[in-house]
Parts: C-alpha cells; structure tokens; sequence
C-alpha cells in the first residue's frame, strides 16, 4: 500500500514538477545570459541582493495563508469561504504594500544603496505584491488538482520573462550596432538602463500572469468572513515567523555579504556567490516540484492508518534522489561550470558545500509535517528562528574572515541544525519510523563517492578534462549500479502498474 502511496505521489511530482522543471530550467537559463553579459561581478551583485529581499518580502505578504489554505479547505463545508477570505485578505495588504512603497521609493533606495536608482523600488514593489497575490491562485489551482491551467500559466510567465530578457539585452544592443539611429529601438531601449531591464522583464511577467488568472478570480463568489480569518491567521501566525527566519536562512547571506564582507568589492563577493549557488539547479527544482506535490498530498494522506509508513517511505526515496542529484553535478562539474561566465568560477568551492546543506533543507521540510498535522506551527517557527540565529551570528563571524565562503558554510550549518533539531522534536510529537540507517547510508556514499572521484583524479593527476568525464561516469556507473541494487524492490513497487 505504501508503495503505491509513493508511486502516486511521484505522479504528482511529476505533473507538477514537470512544469517547475520547465519554469525553472528555462527561467536559469538567464544565469549564463546575465553572468557572461556582465562581467562585472558586481553588477549581477545587485540582482541577487534585490531577488534576497524579493523572496523576504513575498513571505511577509502571504503571512503563511497558502499552508492555512490548505488546511481549512479539508472542511467541504467552509473551502468556498476559505478562498474567498484569504484572496480578500492578501488583495488588501499588497495594494497597501505597492502604495506605500511607491510614495516612501527615495528613501528606501537610499537605505539600500541605490540612491540613483528609485525605481528599483517601486518595480520590485509591484512585482512582490502581485507575486504574493497569485501565490493564493496558483494554489487553488493546486487544490483543485488543475495541472494544465497550473502549468499553462506557469509556463507563460517564464516565457514572458525569458523573452523580454532576451529582447532587451540581447536583441535591442545587436540592433542599434546595426542601425544607431533606429527611432523604434532608441524609444523602448536604453543601455544605461542595464541590469534594471531583468527586473523590468520580472515585472511585465508578473502582470501578464496576473491578467491570465483575473477570468477565473471573477467567477468566485467572494465573502470575507472576519471570524473565519482570525482563526486562519492564529494558524498562520508561527508559519509567518518560520517564513520569514526561513528566509533570513535561505536568502539574507546576500545581504550580510554586502554589508560585512572585507572584500575590495563586496558587491562583486555578492555576484559571485548568487551565480555559484544557483549551479544547485537540478537540487533546488526536484526539492521545489516535491514541495509543490508533498504538502497537499500528506495533508490528504494523514486520515489513512499507513500515513507514518508512507510518510517513513517518501522520506527515505527523498534522500535517494537528492543523493543522486548531488554525485551527478559534482562528477561533471568539468561541464557544469560553464553554467556561469569566467568570472564567477572562482566561487566553485562553494558549490559541494550549498549542494549538501539545500538536501538537508530538502529533509528539514519532509520533516515539517508532523508540527503541520499536529497544529503545532509554533515549533516550526521556534526552529526557524533557531536557523535564524545561526545564520546571523555564523554569518556575523565567518563573512569578515572568509567572505561568500563563510556564507557558504553558514547554511550547511544553518540547514544541518533545523534538520537534527526537527528530527528529534517530531519523534516525540509525531512518531515516524524513518529508515535511518539507509538514510545516512546515502548521504555518507554520496559523499564518499564524490570523494573518490577527486581521489582517483589527484592520485593519477589526470589533467584532461575527457579523460577526468570518462573516469567519473564509470564511477557514477558504478554508484547507480550499487543503489539500484539496493533498492531493486522498492523500484519494483514505483515501477510496477496497479
């Protein structure tokens, strides 16, 4: 029966995660794009510390709401009135929030930085309250079990995205080399503009998704039921909290690296760090597409006897993916590399080290669901500021010494406490039976396998870079070769047709 459970959830996985495959593929796609177009590390600094306050601020507009969502809407009676509530509810705080922040533009830039550029501020502000909003529709769409209108818009909106980049920094440069006085072009194109036309592509996307999803906002009856929001929002109280230290763990480094680097430049420390973390692709889309599938599905799954087991199951076929995904981008980063300009591979060192600590964020939010069926937010949000204080206080002591490598060591140390941390609280809460040994058992090969790979290589210092492919993919051969066997029933089970 579990078996079955996982099979089913892997379906899920994949109709959502085919999407978030596709969404985030052609959406990282931009990372060559921007990082070989600006070669100035410090340029594409400012991207990644404006998308770090970018995902701080989308979790304080949605307030935990999308978790509440799904909770309540398990009483067939009230869902209808559960919807309509929290769409009333994020509509009113994200008008507010692009208001003010479009009046308050100046000053805000200033304290960030780009005192020339206000109107970072008020791009992003649109992009963040629309963002919040659709994130309630995208999962009613979820609930809903909706994966083609799911899928259709999410892949709209990165087109979108990925077009208008394309257009502005690509098309519009070629065509002025072309023809310098082209009235069309020298109207809708300014090169002084620069990195400011990624966040102006963001920001049509954003938009055309909010007009896609608009038809099908009007049919709803809305109600605003006062009682029933107080109720949702003592629920997603602690989920706000955890949100928010969530994404202090996640995002703020880039921040902090900014502020407390010694580097000569620590805008460029900003840039390189951003560009090498984002070579985790494979990881953070698998992890992204589980999270899409997983809550909805144990949500469903806890009424039946065999939820702890399915659960237990779930987890252990987890950590064997990500495994997996780990040896895979460290045996080839001969080739991965090229995923970022010249500029920013010095920072490869960090990858291994961010690779290892987003698998145990990965475990951290399997883990999550015994306080999220027990009622029990509040300890997600106490482990969360937990994480929170060993990212502030690492990242405090580290950065000065080490740079974007203390950053980097920070979240392995972040993510391997709220782990451990979440692991012992649930088995006394919400006991599951997870196959520990096995677990550990994948991480450690894993390791060890990408171990013996720089071993080999060092030991015959093997200098090509075709001869070092050629070695690693017998020895990934021979890691996939020793995991299928040990798993050749629970394949069986996946595989096997109902």
């Amino acid at each position: 029966m579990a078996n079955n459970e996982v099979k089913k959830l892997a379906g899920q996985t994949a109709i959502y995660g085919g999407t978030t495959v596709l969404s985030r593929l052609l959406n990282y796609l931009l990372v060559p794009l921007h990082t070989y177009l600006f070669s100035n590390a410090a340029d594409y600094g400012v991207v990644g510390e404006l998308y770090a306050w970018t995902s701080l601020f989308i979790v304080i507009l949605t307030y935990g709401m999308e978790t509440a969502f799904f909770k309540f809407s398990q009483d067939d009676e009230i869902k209808d009135r559960v919807y309509s509530t929290v769409v009333g509810s994020l509509f009113v705080t994200s008008t507010l929030f692009i208001v003010l922040c479009s009046i308050f533009a100046q000053p805000i830039a200033d304290w960030l930085r780009y005192p020339t550029h206000p109107e970072y501020v008020r791009w992003f502000a649109v992009i963040i309250g629309v963002d919040a909003l659709t994130s309630i529709f995208f999962a009613h769409l979820r609930f809903l079990n909706r994966p083609i209108r799911f899928a259709a818009v999410k892949i709209t909106n990165i087109l979108v995205n990925v077009l208008l980049n394309l257009f502005f920094l690509l098309l519009c440069p070629w065509l002025l080399t072309k023809n310098p006085d082209s009235a069309f072009v020298n109207a809708i194109y300014n090169p002084e503009i620069g990195v400011g036309y990624i966040f102006i592509a963001n920001l049509v996307a954003s938009v055309v998704t909010l007009l896609m999803l608009f038809p099908g906002i009007l049919k709803q009856k809305f109600v605003f039921d006062w009682q029933l929001w107080k109720k949702m929002f003592r629920y997603a109280f602690p989920l706000l909290i955890f949100g928010l230290a969530g994404i202090v763990n996640e995002t703020m480094d880039r921040v902090l690296i900014k502020r407390l680097s010694l580097a000569a430049e620590p805008q460029a420390s900003v840039g390189i760090y951003s560009a090498c973390y984002k070579i985790s692709i494979l990881m953070t889309i698998f992890i992204q597409a589980f999270k899409y599938a997983a809550e909805p599905f144990f949500f469903r799954k806890a009424k039946d006897k065999d939820a702890k087991e399915t659960y237990a199951e779930v987890m252990t076929a987890f950590v064997l993916v990500c495994s997996v995904i780990f040896v895979g981008i460290m045996l080839y980063m001969d080739l991965v590399q090229y995923f970022v300009g010249a500029t920013y591979r010095v920072g490869l060192p960090i990858v291994p080290i961010l690779l290892m600590a987003n698998l145990f964020l990965g475990i951290f939010y399997n883990l999550s669901i015994w306080y999220k069926l027990t009622g029990q937010t509040k300890f997600g949000a106490y482990i969360a500021l937990f994480g929170a204080a060993i990212t502030l206080v690492l990242n405090w002591l580290l950065i000065p010494r080490f740079d974007y490598m203390g950053a980097a060591w920070t979240t392995f140390a972040c993510y391997l406490s709220m782990m451990v941390v979440s692991y012992l609280l649930g088995q006394k809460y919400y006991h599951v039976d997870y196959d520990l040994k096995r677990i550990l058992f994948y991480l450690f090969f894993a390791v060890a396998v990408y171990g013996l790979s720089l071993g080999v290589n060092r030991l015959f210092g093997i200098e090509s870079v075709g001869v070092r492919l050629a070695v690693n993919t017998v020895i990934l051969i021979g890691y996939l070769g020793v995991l299928a066997w040990m798993n050749k029933e629970m394949l069986r089970g996946i595989l096997r047709r109902k």
